[in-house]
């Protein structure tokens, strides 16, 4: 069991990376990055229909905790555009919350710091963090949210969705990550 979970985890990290190399938002994307999250699920109910990780050996549990980490980091980004993607359908130009990505640059590097932040704080048994690095990135973030200078291009709605879409699968992401860890 312990084999599969580990093998289930590693082929999500491999999609996770393979998931930054298309177009952000395209098909191919959004395809694989539902296969990592499919990954992801199954090694939850594995978890859920053994006994966890409690019985594991501590090296076995150390190889979960990189390769989870690295999952909670690298994955979230491809499946946040993915979503913010399918989020989209349907939507205006100005609606658009790709467009107003160009409001809120650093999206990319930003979403990676917190899902590290998050991943590392839960993980070190200090679920506080989550609050700090979500208050943390609120503040900064509130200057570009209610900003009167925004181009016309891109509503404040498209702007204010982007950032709480993006920021609920981000912290989503990197909590289920950790979950996995924390059956120990």
């Amino acid at each position: 069991m312990t084999a599969l979970i580990l093998s289930l985890t590693a082929a999500g990290l491999l999609l996770a990376v393979l998931a930054w190399v298309p177009r952000a938002g395209s098909a191919v994307q959004i395809v694989v990055s539902g296969v990592m999250l499919a990954c992801l699920v199954a090694v939850g109910l594995l978890l859920l229909a053994g006994d966890g990780v409690d019985a594991w050996r501590e090296r076995w549990w150390n190889v979960l905790l990189l390769l989870a980490g690295g999952l909670a980091v690298t994955g979230g980004g491809p499946l946040t555009t993915s979503v913010l993607s399918l989020v989209d359908r349907g939507n205006t130009r100005a609606q658009s919350t790709q467009k107003a990505g160009e409001v809120l640059r650093g999206g990319a590097l930003i979403g990676s710091l917190e899902r590290g932040a998050i991943y590392a704080s839960l993980v070190a048994g200090w679920p506080e963090g989550l609050a700090i690095v979500l208050a943390i990135k609120g503040l900064a973030r509130y200057p570009e949210l209610r900003s009167p200078d925004q181009p016309a291009s891109v509503t404040p709605q498209a702007v204010a969705e982007r950032f709480i879409i993006g920021t609920f699968t981000s912290v989503l992401w990197s909590v289920t990550c950790a979950g996995f860890l924390l059956s120990r």
